[in-house]
């Protein structure tokens, strides 16, 4: 989903948090700033359906739990937003009917388009990164098959590329994921078709 400047006057995290509850439409919450997150085609809810379903699979009875894009993520005490699927492995986010907000999630994953690549790649890569929880970020493409992995080292962010036929490495949370079955059952091609180029 894309973040777009819903309100231009500040906010308060209770004011968020207040217009959260009573909205229809979610807000990411960005340094007082609200923005109202738009949707997706099928094939970028059916993808993220996808990775949430075999990181879930994955976990079975394990400490690390997935959410859906229901669930804010805390990414510091002025920031806040709505991952596609988010992976924490803290005690705190515990599935409960209270709590609305994942408070250290480790894995990050974002299935982008062309209208969300630009913020996706950009500001909202550096708000991960400025969250110290944060140990992978993942970028699904929708335009063709490719899965990047963006994962914080001592001292850089290592960058790793996975198309079809691949499986994907997510060493914060020991699991392997295979391409293929993120776009299953999707129409999304296996490689990007260039032959409607302009030369």
């Amino acid at each position: 989903m894309v973040a777009q400047p819903s309100q231009p006057r500040y906010m308060s995290v209770d004011e968020w948090r207040e217009l959260e509850q009573q909205s229809e439409i979610k807000h990411e919450y960005i340094d007082g700033q609200v923005y109202a997150m738009a949707g997706g085609t099928l094939a970028h809810s059916f993808v993220a359906v996808n990775a949430l379903t075999l990181l879930n699979r994955a976990f079975e009875d394990g400490p690390c739990r997935v959410y859906t894009s229901d669930a804010a993520s805390r990414l510091s005490p002025t920031r806040y937003t709505y991952p596609d699927v988010v992976v924490t492995c803290d005690e705190r986010d515990h599935p409960t009917t209270k709590e609305r907000e994942v408070q250290a999630p480790r894995v990050v994953i974002e299935v982008s388009s062309e209208s969300t690549e630009r913020y996706d790649r950009g500001r909202k890569f550096g708000y991960y990164r400025a969250c110290p929880t944060v140990q992978e970020y993942v970028l699904i493409n929708t335009e063709y098959q490719l899965v990047e992995v963006f994962r914080r080292t001592l001292k850089i962010w290592e960058y790793q590329a996975y198309g079809p036929g691949d499986e994907i490495e997510l060493t914060s949370i020991n699991v392997c994921l295979p391409v293929a079955a993120l776009y299953k059952q999707t129409d999304v091609p296996e490689t990007l078709d260039t032959s409607t180029s302009e030369v």
